[in-house]
């Protein structure tokens, strides 16, 4: 079925689309199939039923139905009298060009009528879960999920849920016995269920409820690694199972993943000599005649210790000087051991500031890309020093190559501790594919470049 804001996008791509092929100079009836061809194929990947939560999806099914599309329009042409060179090279112009201008209709499209195709939504949870999703939802329109209000469940002597409240949440909470009341006042029409701890008797209440109140009810479950986005949900005669599986060894996508590092290894190898410049004329200027590069032992893949290469941002020593500092102050050693660095650390250079704001001293690891020591995407190269304090989570994340980049860099950076990032890593090796690979870059790009980044310390 398709959503509010499908219909809108269905029609608005589809003029443009064919204003589009009337520019091309394609017969008129071709025209026509290319267009059927087209239409044909966004419905096929689910473009207009509100499936995609993130513009990271959409673009995958924008990839999906453009990649068909183009396909199926190749064998339209006549291959009988020698290959049709000139036509081919207008359709892949066209679905180029169409591409591009598609990805910035669905942009604007979210912005332009939000306000008349978003979702009104009550988050049932005070928790640090509920606050964390009014939060995605704010700063992702592309959900079109409007957050209006919290519903606290712990206020029901009836229900068992044992929450931690929020000292101060940024909407109005509702007490439990005052749901239908939210609802009517809000004009409420989705339900997002963050307590992810329920009993099975409290959810089955809570959910029974919800289901009577609104048309969509959306929860977020308890997850310790048995599930992942590959699961699938199936109706196995009137039982429900959730098949999870996970290729260990997807070799061709390995492959392309291997392919990929060295492709991007080389101009990053290129840009590392103009940047190693800058770095050794900014360290001269302020003093500073150390060498510029850190060498450190780290833990790799199958738990492989190699050689690291980074820009050196501390002061020569700083291990040991690290080590006087948790002597004399307990509280930077309760810090370091619960985070593993310092929020404002005293050794870090002027120059290596800088460095770090912009994790341009990640720059001289694309030498351990291009060894295979690293990848351009992977967990954390953790220090040797961790691996006891990695526990469970540690043969998840050796099970993978470290990246330059990763889960951890463009979900919170320094606002994560340490256990945190354990978890996004073992998120990424359950999860990993190649597209995930694509979305961690383009948000890597986007932290480096954004104004509202925060940096990393």
């Amino acid at each position: 079925m398709m959503s509010k804001l499908g219909i809108i996008k269905c029609g608005l791509e589809t003029l443009c689309t064919w204003l589009l092929l009337l520019l091309f100079p394609f017969p008129m009836n071709i025209r026509f199939r290319f267009l059927i061809v087209w239409v044909l194929m966004q419905f096929i990947a689910g473009r207009y039923r509100h499936k995609a939560l993130l513009i990271w999806d959409e673009l995958k099914f924008l990839f999906v139905s453009y990649i068909c599309g183009y396909i199926a329009s190749l064998m339209m042409f006549s291959y009988g009298h020698g290959f049709p060179w000139h036509d081919v090279f207008y359709l892949t112009l066209f679905y180029a060009i169409d591409f591009i201008v598609v990805v910035i209709l669905n942009r604007y499209a979210h912005l332009w009528f939000w306000k008349h195709v978003k979702h009104n939504v009550l988050i049932v949870g005070t928790g640090p879960e509920a606050r964390q999703l009014y939060s995605v939802c704010r700063r992702n329109r592309f959900s079109l999920m409007d957050p209006l209000g919290f519903v606290d469940c712990s206020s029901d002597p009836s229900l068992h849920v044992v929450q931690e409240t929020e000292e101060k949440l940024p909407r109005k909470v509702y007490p439990w016995q005052k749901l239908e009341k939210a609802v009517a006042d809000h004009d409420i029409d989705t339900i997002l269920i963050a307590i992810p701890d329920l009993g099975k008797s409290d959810m089955k209440r809570i959910f029974g409820k919800a289901y009577d109140l609104v048309p969509n009810v959306n929860f977020m479950p308890r997850i310790d690694g048995e599930i992942n986005f590959a699961s699938q949900i199936n109706d196995f005669d009137g039982s429900l199972l959730i098949a999870t599986s996970r290729t260990r060894d997807p070799y061709f996508q390995l492959a392309a993943k291997r392919i990929a590092d060295i492709i991007a290894a080389i101009p990053g190898m290129v840009i590392l000599v103009p940047l190693t410049v800058y770095v050794w004329i900014s360290n001269r200027r302020q003093g500073d005649k150390d060498p510029i590069f850190f060498v450190q032992e780290r833990i790799g893949r199958d738990g492989r210790l190699f050689k690291m290469y980074k820009y050196r941002t501390m002061v020569p020593g700083a291990e040991a000087i690290l080590e006087e500092m948790m002597e004399r102050d307990a509280a930077i050693r309760e810090e370091y051991e619960v985070n593993k660095k310092l929020k404002d650390d005293p050794r870090i250079t002027k120059a290596g500031k800088f460095l770090r704001e912009k994790s341009l001293d990640e720059f001289p690891q694309f030498f351990n890309v291009l060894k295979g020591d690293m990848s351009l995407v992977g967990p954390r190269p953790y220090l040797p020093r961790e691996k006891e304090d990695m526990g469970d989570q540690y043969e998840d994340v050796i099970a993978m190559k470290p990246g330059i980049t990763g889960m951890w860099q463009t979900h919170g950076r320094s606002d994560v501790d340490f256990d945190q990032r354990l978890e996004l890593d073992a998120f990424y090796y359950r999860n990993w594919n190649l597209w995930l690979d694509f979305v961690l870059l383009i948000r890597t790009v986007k932290s480096m470049l954004g104004r509202d980044d925060q940096g990393a310390y």
